[in-house]
Parts: C-alpha cells; structure tokens; sequence
C-alpha cells in the first residue's frame, strides 16, 4: 500500500477538459494550418498530400504525449462517442469533452482563418479552407458510396468483440506503445 504522498491525485475533470481544449485546437491549429497554408498546386514549395498527412500526424503524437495522459487523448468528440458507444467511457462526461473540443477546434480554426486571412487575395468564402468530402468536395473525387464503403471498412478493422474488454491488436495498443502511455491510467484516475 502506497502512503498518500506517493498516490497519483485524481485528475479533476477541469483538467481533462482544457486537456482535450488543446489537444484539438492544436490539431486544427497545425493539421488544418498545413492543408490551407502549406499544401497545394499554387503554393510555392507545396508540402503536398504526404506533408499535410505528417502535419495531422505530428499533432496527435505531440498532444498524446503531451496531454493524452490527462485526458485520455480523445482530440475529436467521435472518438468520445465510440467509446461511449462501446461502454468504455461514461456518459457523465461526454457532454463536457464534445463542449470542451468544440470550443478548442473553434478556437484553432480562428486562427487558420486569420493566418490564411493574410495572404494577398485570399477569400475566406472560396477558399474552403480545405474542407473536404466525397464527390466535388473529394480530392479524388469519389462518390458517397466510396465514402461509405471507406468508413466502414474502417470501423470494421477497429471493431473488437464486446465480451473481450481487451483492445483488439490493431487497435490502440500500437499507439499507446509508441507514445510510451496507456490511456487506461488515465482513465483510472478518475
């Protein structure tokens, strides 16, 4: 038994929340600044497709590092709600993740939107500020039905058997180990 002074504290849910505030305004902030300032056919230098994919990818990694033991490094309300969905995360908190990364993901697309705003020429309403989808709005432009087909082929892989509370191997067990925490700890410290 560990006296109280070596016992982890409880991370307060105010914490979590600012927590997961700055993991998605840092993944607005630098994914998104990547695909509307850095990325495309008229832009001197271009990082490309594969430079704005190492953007979003750099984010998550940083903030899982950074406060993904906090707040269990969710940085999009789907993830919350397919947690929820699956009986891993509790409903009590669901509202103030979704509230507390809308605010932080808003807060990042101000600052894509006042970064862009200061190229000569540039119009906020045209540019899209990269937003994608399927169809016109699909880089390749695929239809819905691929769009469809990808994501659930995509949850299909991630899926695990609900008996088994066990992450599935191709889950999130890969990026737990690669950024050296399991969100399993932070999730007991509630």
């Amino acid at each position: 038994m560990l006296p109280d002074s070596d016992r982890p504290r409880p991370i307060g849910n105010a914490r979590r929340l600012a927590a997961e505030a700055f993991g998605i305004y840092w993944l607005v902030a630098g994914g998104c600044a990547a695909a509307v300032l850095a990325a495309g056919a008229g832009v001197p230098g271009s990082i490309g497709l594969l430079g704005v994919s190492l953007a979003f990818g750099r984010t998550v990694f940083t903030m899982a590092f950074a406060v993904g033991f906090i707040s269990g490094g969710h940085f999009n309300p789907a993830v919350g709600v397919g947690l929820f969905a699956a009986g891993r995360f509790p409903a009590r908190d669901l509202p103030g993740y979704i509230a507390a990364q809308l605010v932080g993901a808003t807060l990042g697309a101000v600052v894509v939107a006042l970064l862009a705003a200061g190229q000569p020429g540039f119009d906020l309403a045209a540019s899209g500020l990269a937003a994608n989808g399927y169809g016109a709005h699909s880089p390749g432009g695929y239809g819905l039905t691929s769009a469809f087909v990808a994501g659930l082929a995509s949850r299909w892989l991630f899926a695990h058997d609900r008996r088994d509370q066990s992450p599935s191997p191709i889950s999130d067990m890969p990026i737990e180990r690669m950024v050296g925490h399991d969100r399993r700890a932070a999730e007991a410290q509630r």
